[in-house]
């Protein structure tokens, strides 16, 4: 039987990421030229990887980061499980000294292992955690040997540490950058390990 291979990328660049405008599940943006830029040089590098399926959250950014492998007839499922976290009140707001600093005093309750912790108005890592575990159960379930899934920063260190079964309080040890990507392969016992971890060389191409 053959392992199943996970192709799990951020979403590309969009002006919200460009400006420092704090972006989560709220805000629908769309990826902007250098995005767009960025999921072409992804597409033809990985372009001939015989993909089963593809995966986009409910957001436009990531199905647009990927439109060029479902244009080729690959089939695409939307999975709003993977959504980014949600950042509540904080939503669309410039990342000023006085954000940031309540930005880190989040992180810190976060990594001394406060995972219930939330920004008002929005989703703590626990929670994020339990709807994404059933995503990660669809695409694991998934027939299909190759599978190509695109989602969002902080969501993807939250399925990441749940697939490597990785505390969530370590989560920040998967840094990324957009369209950076991160490789995931079953191995005999049925867990996944990391073959590429935020690899940004199909952009330097």
């Amino acid at each position: 039987m053959n392992r199943k291979k996970i192709y799990l990328v951020r979403h590309g660049q969009t002006d919200f990421n460009l400006r420092g405008v704090v972006q989560g599940s709220g805000i629908d943006a769309d990826i902007n030229e250098t995005g767009r830029a960025q999921g072409k040089m992804f597409f033809e590098a990985y372009k001939d990887v015989p993909f089963d399926r593809v995966y986009h959250t409910a957001l436009i950014r990531t199905k647009q980061s990927i439109q060029k492998f479902i244009d080729l007839g690959i089939p695409a499922t939307t999975l709003p499980e993977l959504n980014e976290i949600s950042w509540g009140d904080y939503e669309g707001t410039p990342m000023t000294t006085e954000e940031n600093q309540y930005y880190e005093h989040m992180l810190n309750q976060w990594r001394v292992g406060n995972l219930d912790y939330a920004i008002a108005g929005g989703e703590s890592p626990n929670i994020v955690a339990a709807r994404m575990i059933k995503g990660i159960e669809r695409i694991i379930a998934d027939p299909g040997e190759n599978v190509l899934v695109c989602m969002h920063g902080r969501a993807m260190r939250i399925f990441l540490s749940l697939i490597l079964k990785e505390d969530l309080k370590n989560m920040d040890q998967f840094e990324h950058q957009n369209l950076c990507l991160y490789l995931l392969e079953e191995k005999e016992n049925g867990e996944f390990e990391l073959v590429k971890r935020n690899d940004v060389k199909h952009l330097k191409a």
